[in-house]
């Protein structure tokens, strides 16, 4: 196992109705003047914005807003965001939606806190020194950002997708209430289910360290996210799938299953960035369409861990060879992704690449990635290719 730092400062409040709570919790972490920043038109028809600013109003606590966050959230709206921030004088921002909100508002408060242009952290030409403190309110359980340090956002010049990981980019509390995402539809569900697997998945896959609890606690949310996906298929008002779907989000990508590792692999979610930046797919649909090629791919280098995850996640006999196993485990993951409706290559995700597409995209990725990236096995450009030409 390697050394490791463990950081989660975000205060979760879980459970029904717990978004009364919101200006309590403001005022617990400072905040006198708020953006509220949103997505779409879900959060309106639902009624939960306007519950939300009476509560504000109610307790004294101004506010502005500004909606628009879309899946691949883009810098357009950062910008705006940032621009209404210091024209307000906003000490406090408060995202409500899912991941696209929360990345959003995360690089606005980079942009309020820090000089320059804010796309330089995404760019990884410069390094944040603060943030402007963030809360939560999660409709969509599938990226984590309400416990996590990253944040992702799309350049619209260029198509371009990147990341940014800073503890200062964590956010203050995170409400979590499990009935606000009966409203998804079957589609973003079983989206959020797979990227919650999937982070834990990037953590898992490595060759560098390793510690029991930490596969342990990996190896159950896993098991957990599939069994309540399928409850989910056919029961989506299920209150405690919903629940433990929620819970699982947060663990996955607050560090917890990462804890004595090299710090995982990643190399499908920058794959996948490059599918999303260029063709606007959903994170975890794309993902899925992804994964069994590079797990293809890689899983020769890699196979102690593929015939553990193949044996104690996807439930495969340990009969044949090690190889065998791994193969059947992929497979399985395969027919678990099929089974809630989500794609298992480009095909079936509806994209239509040209080969000059996959190598845009895989050069693209070379360079977001550094030229090499991957602890399951190291990866460059051409073998990216490969990958993507594979998942075709």
């Amino acid at each position: 196992m390697f050394d490791f730092k463990y950081f989660t400062p975000t205060k979760v409040i879980f459970g029904k109705n717990t978004e009364s709570r919101v200006a309590e919790l403001i005022n617990e972490f400072g905040g006198t003047k708020v953006l509220i920043h949103y997505g779409g038109g879900s959060v309106v028809r639902s009624g939960l914005l306007k519950r939300v600013t009476d509560t504000l109003d109610a307790a004294g606590i101004n506010y502005v807003t500004l909606g628009g966050a879309v899946p691949n959230p883009h810098l357009g709206l950062v910008y705006e965001g940032i621009e209404l921030c210091k024209k307000e004088n906003v000490d406090f921002l408060l995202a409500v939606g899912g991941g696209s909100a929360i990345d959003s508002a995360k690089a606005i408060g980079y942009g309020v806190a820090n000089e320059g242009d804010v796309w330089d952290y995404y760019d990884y030409k410069r390094t944040v020194t603060g943030c402007l403190p963030l809360g939560v309110i999660l409709t969509i359980a599938a990226t984590g950002s309400e416990m996590s340090d990253s944040s992702v956002i799309t350049k619209e010049e260029g198509l371009v997708k990147r990341g940014y990981s800073s503890d200062f980019g964590r956010p203050k509390f995170a409400i979590m209430n499990p009935e606000l995402t009966m409203t998804l539809p079957d589609y973003q569900t079983a989206c959020g289910c797979t990227d919650i697997m999937m982070h834990t998945m990037e953590r898992y896959f490595t060759n560098g360290g390793n510690m029991e609890i930490t596969d342990a606690l990996a190896e159950g949310l896993l098991r957990t996210v599939k069994r309540n996906a399928v409850i989910l298929r056919d029961d989506p008002k299920n209150y405690d799938a919903r629940a433990e779907v929620m819970w699982a989000g947060s663990l996955a990508h607050n560090g917890l299953t990462g804890c004595g590792n090299d710090g995982g692999d990643w190399m499908t979610h920058k794959l996948e960035h490059e599918l999303g930046g260029l063709y606007d797919v959903a994170h975890g649909a794309g993902l899925a369409a992804i994964w069994g090629s590079w797990a293809r791919y890689v899983y020769k280098n890699c196979l102690p861990r593929f015939k553990k995850f193949a044996i104690n996640v996807m439930d495969v006999e340990a009969k044949g060879t090690d190889e065998e196993i791994a193969l059947k485990g992929i497979e399985a993951m395969e027919d678990f992704y099929r089974s809630i409706n989500m794609p298992t290559n480009l095909r079936e995700l509806g994209v239509k690449a040209t080969e000059e597409d996959l190598v845009t995209m895989a050069h693209k990725c070379a360079v977001g990635v550094g030229g090499e990236m991957g602890s399951a096995r190291l990866l460059r450009e051409e073998d990216m290719l490969e990958i993507f030409k594979m998942s075709m």
